[in-house]
């Protein structure tokens, strides 16, 4: 049974055990009470308690995570892991890579991939992305490795893409566009009055002869929002011909999570990860960007 150990702080004296994990843990109330129901659940000092026990100062406190495997086959794939330890995982998921499987992917995604690597090792098989990039968009995906830690880590991590853009994009900026399904289209976005809410900012990095390399950041999280965005301003992704890209330099959208940072669902320690371009996209730009932007 894995669980998660937290010492408590001295604001917390005398609180209940139920306010110490709920406010200092961020423990859910479903995770609570999944875990009151478990034997030794819900442990103080290697006791077993209540949700009304009350804590002191240099308590440590137990709380059990009830497992939650994930159903995709373990199949073995290139993987590469780029940081881990019990609760996280942050990978590079490489293109062409599904993160779930999905009709004509059901054993070639990056859900089968993480489940192989914790089955080969006797872990759990959990698989908990804490968001999801397209299947041909590459970069970095940092994984819970349990229900609790995808709880903490949910809307939490700060991600930083990169993009080569048609046409010169220059200075910075912010697209505010809400987004919607492009009518008569199941999968096809589009800006439009009566969508979601959808905000990019957008950092132009440097201008190559007919593209530009772009820095982004998202304030919401819409399917294909940076894709789309961009093709609204009328710079879309080389690569991307859903959305009007051309593809004689490459043959998928050039996009790439190049870097995230969290703080860790238990530790609360601050972590930063990057990843350069991939060679598709990196080739594409002077020698002198990778010392500069990679």
């Amino acid at each position: 049974m894995k669980a998660v150990e937290f010492t408590v702080p001295p604001a917390y004296e005398g609180a209940s055990l139920k306010g110490f994990l709920r406010g200092f843990a961020g423990c859910s109330a479903r995770l609570l009470t999944a875990a009151k129901r478990m034997p030794d659940g819900l442990l103080r000092n290697g006791i077993p308690a209540t949700a009304r026990t009350p804590v002191s100062a240099g308590d440590t406190v137990r709380l059990a995570i009830p497992a939650s495997p994930c159903s995709a086959k373990p199949v073995f794939l290139p993987l590469t892991v780029v940081w881990e330890d019990a609760s996280v995982l942050v990978v590079e998921k490489p293109a062409e890579m599904p993160a779930y499987p999905c009709p004509g992917h059901d054993r070639d995604t990056l859900a089968n991939a993480v489940c192989a690597l914790l089955a080969e090792r006797g872990e759990e098989p959990e698989y908990h992305p804490i968001y999801r990039l397209d299947r041909d968009t590459t970069g970095l995906v940092v994984v819970g490795k349990d229900s609790f830690a995808a709880s903490r880590l949910s809307g939490a991590v700060e991600k930083e893409y990169r993009a080569l853009c048609t046409g010169a994009v220059v200075g910075e900026g912010i697209c505010d566009g809400p987004i919607g399904l492009l009518p008569g289209h199941t999968i096809q976005r589009c800006v439009r009055p009566d969508g979601e809410r959808a905000v990019t900012h957008w950092r132009s990095l440097m201008v190559v002869d007919g593209f530009s390399l772009v820095s982004f950041r998202l304030e919401t999280g819409r399917t294909h929002q940076i894709r789309v965005h961009m093709a609204a301003a009328g710079h879309p992704l080389l690569g991307d011909d859903m959305y009007g890209g051309p593809v004689s330099l490459v043959t998928r959208q050039a996009l790439h999570c190049a870097r995230v940072s969290f703080l860790h669902p238990v530790t609360q320690k601050q972590l930063s990860f990057s990843s350069p371009l991939p060679p598709d996209l990196s080739s594409l730009l002077p020698l002198d960007a990778a010392k500069r932007f990679l």
